[in-house]
């Protein structure tokens, strides 16, 4: 399997070259960055052969059967068209657009296509994650509330690795993107009740700081999230469940009960790392022509109520 990996000098793009690495025939033959200064020495640091500032030259490349998308938001989904209209497997960073209509299209041009096509949910594999929906599935636990955190202090445009980044980063549609798939995954539901509040928007960067989400499924599973960009204090996103059965807290591939006391993990995936879980998924969907589990089918639901939320709060 050979992979392009767009965006691999960036934060993600380095944790998915690092995840692809553990990954038996697999090869990152292309990589795709913003300056020829940066991307042609990370390649060569790496061992990549071919390193371009253009994604279209690496669609045209014999050696390329997929992309992994880690670039900006407002790209993606033009991106994940290119690919797949060019015959590319795409795994996309979420979100997979920033607009419901643009999520819309990519999945009717992965049906056109018939290619692989999947969103970067990857709370869905997060061992932690996976552990609560193991148990859900087995009538072990009912969820009543997730309660989740995501915290940043952003304040100057910086990216996860705290350097300098050079799109706008959205509370919604990309953070919230998250936590609004991974209840509907782990309910198995889809909210009929929602809300959303923001408050003021940044002066330069045009976007809200804070946020307060709250969702409700016909069960009466409730989802309450709170997103900062205003949060001085350690970056990251926590999820406390709060089921009939025990409290359980999610931090990213780590699980503890409600007393902070560790969940073995043990056994639950062939690995502890959730980014390259989904990498795994990827390649293996493309391996067997299957659908993979975060389609961008299976993930427009999510879209659909990410887009509801914003008109909830005047945007």
């Amino acid at each position: 399997m050979r992979i392009c990996v767009a965006g691999a000098a960036g934060a993600f793009g380095k944790k998915h070259l690092d995840a692809l690495s553990a990954i038996d025939g697999v090869e990152v033959t292309s990589i795709v960055g913003r300056t020829e200064e940066t991307i042609v020495p990370f390649a060569k640091e790496r061992g990549i052969g071919h390193a371009t500032t253009d994604l279209n030259e690496s669609l045209a490349r014999d050696d390329v059967d997929a992309v992994i998308l880690s670039t900006p938001t407002q790209v993606h989904a033009a991106q994940s068209i290119a690919c797949m209209r060019a015959g590319k497997h795409v795994l996309c960073e979420i979100p997979m657009s920033d607009s419901l209509a643009d999520a819309e299209e990519v999945v009717k041009v992965q049906a056109e296509t018939g290619v692989v096509g999947m969103a970067g949910q990857v709370r869905r594999f997060n061992p932690s994650h996976q552990w609560i929906h193991n148990k859900v599935k087995a009538g072990a636990l009912n969820i009543q509330q997730m309660d989740v955190q995501t915290y940043f202090f952003r304040r100057t445009n910086t990216n996860a690795a705290g350097g300098p980044r050079s799109w706008t980063d959205h509370l919604l549609w990309h953070h919230a993107c998250h936590t609004v798939d991974l209840f509907m995954y782990q309910t198995g539901d889809v909210p009929t009740e929602i809300f959303g509040l923001q408050g003021p928007k940044h002066p330069d960067l045009g976007i809200a700081m804070d946020m307060t989400i709250g969702m409700k499924n016909p069960s009466g599973a409730l989802c309450t999230l709170s997103l900062s960009f205003n949060n001085d204090g350690p970056f990251g996103t926590f999820f406390r469940y709060i089921c009939d059965n025990g409290t359980y807290v999610a931090s990213y591939d780590d699980l503890y009960d409600g007393c902070n006391n560790p969940i073995d993990l043990s056994g639950v995936a062939v690995s502890n790392n959730g980014i390259e879980l989904i990498d795994r998924e990827f390649i293996s969907a493309i391996r067997e022509e299957r659908e993979p589990n975060a389609s961008f089918r299976q993930t427009l639901p999510a879209m659909k109520v990410l887009h509801q939320i914003e008109k909830t709060m005047g945007a």
